[in-house]
Parts: structure tokens; sequence; C-alpha cells
């Protein structure tokens, strides 16, 4: 199993706004969940379970609240309001505000079951009293994941039971993916996908079992069919890129993306929607696009900013320069508002003066790095740490120090490697395998540089510069037929690249890059071929 920089559920949270409003009677999918509702207030429910299934929490809400006004005494509509607040994938659950919903039904559980009028609704309702009852919340969530399994157990005929059922089981770890548990639930949704194959809620589960690299292609058939299922929900049209990224589909991943973000291009806002599409264009060395899109979110005003956009705005600077290495745009000056330096801003900073030659700065960017991350005292983030051993073997190895360098870049490839394997976009910015890959290939060990752009693209497929790096270090080893097909899929990906970025010509069948070099040790123009 490989494992790969995993994104913070903090950073996943703090970037999920959807900037594209669903339509209010946009399709959803199909789903059979019979209840005791009046006929005025089912099709309310009905539309809520499937906002829900497609993790569209707030226009959930919105049609459990209308199934509550057709019908007052509806309690399968209190329990659905309630499941709005609790998002396993993301480790994020509000007991209060759940609470207050069931308040609604009832002051206390015991009357709020005397308002359930069959043993199967009675039953659900007193799983969601176990989710946000006494206890911590991992213990509730694992209470609550045998409950639905009670249920889906005593009414195998219950399609919605199982696929709660299941998602339970992907949230079981608060937030850390187990691989295990990941498959147990995708064995209990694959065969509700069959069954249905209009099913939302089987083929959102099926994907997030199944989005990291080793198991992606398992989950494709689900992502080509999400988008269609449920065109009403965004999160649907984005949740497709979860296989995708993980296959290095970058068309894919750019096309849902924008669909995800909405049709009104100056109306996008920094959200898990636009992260991921600016990270796309970027691997399609679409670095205009990337750097027009990230302009045209900077704030405009003196009003305000969220917090969290200026993070979003912040991450998105980052990877545009590292991605690009256009270290004269003018997003390297950019800072997010004032906010505070960030590790991950001292590292890009940091980075940027190294390949700049400006070793002072580098120093500098470092000191401001390391005390970052010492301030974290007893909660530090693993990738904060990866991004300072970074930023440290830049350095040394600037200074003539190729061995401390390089011992201390096999270090951080161990750490990332260690870390829980997650999806989306690498966390660390500038995987830490391909970055040794860089320095070894820049100090003439294109063996040992091969090895690790190859286990870099083992953890990011298609990632365009870990291709570069691995057709470089092919061309270097005399390895000519790797290096060639190595350059055609990096072609493949690149075929909508800025002509600034990709400069080539072709010399019978070879296929010539002029790139940036990657280390102040290469003077000049690079040519690889």
């Amino acid at each position: 199993m490989t494992h790969r920089a995993a994104a913070t559920l903090v950073a996943i949270v703090a970037l999920t706004a959807c900037s594209a409003p669903s339509s209010a009677q946009a399709r959803l999918g199909t789903i059979d969940f019979p209840t005791s509702g009046s006929a005025a207030a089912t099709p309310h429910f009905i539309r809520g379970v499937l906002f829900l299934h497609s993790f569209e929490y707030d226009s959930a809400a919105t049609q459990f609240r209308k199934a509550q006004a057709a019908d007052p005494a509806f309690a399968m509509a209190y329990w659905g309001e309630a499941m709005t607040h609790t998002h396993p994938v993301w480790n994020e659950q509000n007991v209060p505000a759940a609470q207050a919903i069931l308040g609604r039904l009832g002051t206390t559980s015991a009357i709020r079951q005397t308002k359930t009028p069959t043993a199967r609704e009675k039953n659900y309702l007193e799983a969601v009293e176990i989710l946000y009852g006494a206890g911590s919340k991992a213990r509730r969530d694992t209470l609550y994941s045998q409950a639905m399994k009670r249920i889906a157990d005593a009414y195998p005929g219950d399609m919605e039971a199982k696929a709660f059922y299941a998602l339970s089981l992907i949230g079981l770890n608060q937030g850390v993916r187990d691989v295990a548990a990941y498959e147990r639930a995708a064995k209990i949704v694959e065969p509700i996908f069959k069954l249905n194959p209009d099913h939302p809620g089987a083929v959102h589960y099926i994907i997030h079992a199944y989005d990291d690299p080793d198991h992606a292609r398992l989950g494709l058939d689900a992502a080509r069919a999400y988008s269609k299922i449920a065109p009403g929900a965004a999160h649907a049209q984005h949740m497709t890129t979860h296989i995708f990224l993980a296959m290095g589909m970058w068309d894919d991943v750019v096309s849902q993306n924008e669909i995800a973000s909405g049709h009104d291009h100056d109306a996008w806002t920094p959200n898990h929607y636009t992260s991921w599409l600016n990270y796309a264009y970027l691997q399609q060395g679409r670095y205009e696009e990337a750097l027009h899109m990230i302009e045209k979110m900077l704030p405009r005003s003196a009003t305000p900013v969220a917090p969290r956009r200026l993070g979003g705005l912040a991450l998105m600077r980052a990877r545009y320069l590292i991605e690009s290495e256009q270290w004269d745009s003018p997003a390297a000056t950019w800072k997010a508002g004032g906010a505070e330096v960030t590790a991950q801003s001292s590292f890009v900073d940091g980075f940027r003066a190294v390949r700049k030659g400006d070793f002072m700065g580098a120093s500098s960017a470092l000191s401001a790095l390391s005390k970052a991350n010492a301030a974290a005292g007893q909660s530090p983030d693993a990738r904060n740490g990866i991004f300072e051993m970074e930023l440290t073997a830049l350095v040394r190895l600037s200074e003539g120090k190729r061995d401390e360098a390089i011992t201390l870049m096999r270090e951080a490839t161990r750490r990332e490697d260690a870390m829980p394997v997650e999806f989306g976009p690498p966390v660390v910015i500038k995987p830490s395998h391909e970055l040794l890959g860089e320095m070894l290939l820049a100090v003439g060990m294109p063996r040992e540089a091969h090895a690790d752009f190859s286990r870099s693209l083992e953890l990011a497929p298609k990632r365009a510069r870990s291709l570069l790096g691995l057709a470089r270090s092919s061309k270097a080893m005399g390895d000519s037929a790797e290096a060639a097909k190595t350059n055609a899929d990096l072609l493949a990906v690149w075929h909508r690249a800025d002509p600034a970025v990709l400069a080539l010509h072709h010399e019978g069948t070879t296929i010539v890059f002029v790139i940036v070099p990657v280390l102040p040790l290469l003077s000049g123009t690079v040519r690889s071929t």
C-alpha cells in the first residue's frame, strides 16, 4: 500500500464552500426510501436524502425543513435534518445543532420515540440519538455504525440503511484513512450500484472508498456515472475528480471542477473546487490561466476577507510558484492580506530565494519557518516539518554540502511516505521524492534520481514535474526508449500548455523540452530530451 501526504481535515473543510448553487429541480439521482411521511412531505424528504448523499448539507436541511412544515409529526424529517450536522469524511460534527433539531420533535428521546410509528423508523431515530448522545465522538461514531449495521441486517432490502452504514465505516477512524474499513464500505455499496445505477450515495461512497492511487481504477465507473446521476449537486461534479486526480486524468479534473465552480468565472471564490481546478491547470502547463484565476479572486477592497478564503488563496499562490517556477511573477510578492507568515509561505519564499541565488533571503525564510514550527509546540504539523527539512536541504546543497543535503532529503521522503494515505493534490506542495530526484539529478546521480521520480509518480500519477524529471533522468542514464515514452506522456499532459511554458521541436521522433534550471548549481538554459 502506498502512502502519500494527507491533507488535514482542517484544510479540507476550510475549502469546501461551493460557488455553484444547485437548481431546485435539477436531477439528484433515484432512491427508494419508504417512510410514514405524508404525501405532501415525502417528496421533500426524498430530495433531502438525495442532497444528503451528495454532501449538499445546506440544501438537504432546507428540504427536510420543508418536509417538517408539511407534516410536523414526521419523525424522519427531523432525523434527516439532524443528519446534516455530521460529516464523516471530513471528521466534522455539530452535536448541539443536531440536538436542537431533535428537540423540536420532542424534548426527550423517549417522547421522540412515541412519535415514530414504525419499528424500522424507531431504529433510525435510535441510531441518530446514539450519534449525538453522550460520550466521545469516536465512541459515538462507533456505536452509531453498529446501530446502522443492525438496521441493514434487519431490513436487507433497505438500500439506504446499507448506504449510511457504509458511510459510517468510512468515518470511523476520525479523518485518518483506514484502507481495510474503506474497502469494507466499498463492498457494501457496490451491490447497491449494480441494483440501482442511479443511486447517488452508492457511487459517492464507492469514490471515497477508492480515491487513492492504489485503488482509483476500482472507482472509475462510479466516477464516470456520478456527474450524470446528480447534475443538480455541485459536489457530485467535483467528487468525480477524486478518482480522476488519483489517476492523473487532468482534462477530466479540469472539466468537472469548472462545472462544480459555476459557469460565471468572474464569481469564482477560493474554495475546495477552485483549488483543485487551479492545481489541474498547473499540471496541464496552463500557468497563465492559473495565475489569472488567482488574481481575479484577490481581495479588491478594504472589506475584511474570511480567513479561510485568504488561506485558500495562499495555497493556490504557493502551488502556482512551485509548479510554474515563475519566480519573478507578481504572485511571488503577494501576501494573503497581511496574514501572519505561515510555514507554507515561508517555505515557498525560501524555495524561490534558493532558485534565484538569494541565499540570504533563503536563510531568512528558513529561520521564519523554523520559528513557525517551534511555535506549534506539542501540536506540530507533519507537512511543515517536511517543508523545513526540504528548505534546509536546499540551503545545504547551495552551500556545497551535498551529502548532508541528500541525507536530509531522504529523511523527508521517509516522513512523507509514513503519512496516512489521502485524496487530492499533495499537501506537501513540493513532493519530497520529486525534490530529491531533482537534487540527485543536479549533482550527477541520475540512476538514484530515476528511482525517486518513479516513486513520486506512484504517489501522484502523471504529475508533470515528476514526469519531466523521470524523462531527464532516463536520458541521463542512456535509456533513450524510456525517455521518449515519458516525454510522450508529458506531452499528452501538456497538450494545452502555454507556448511560453513548453518550447519544443521535433528531431525525427524526439521531443525536446526547454525548461528552467532545476537548481542554481545548473547555470543557463537546460535542454532535456
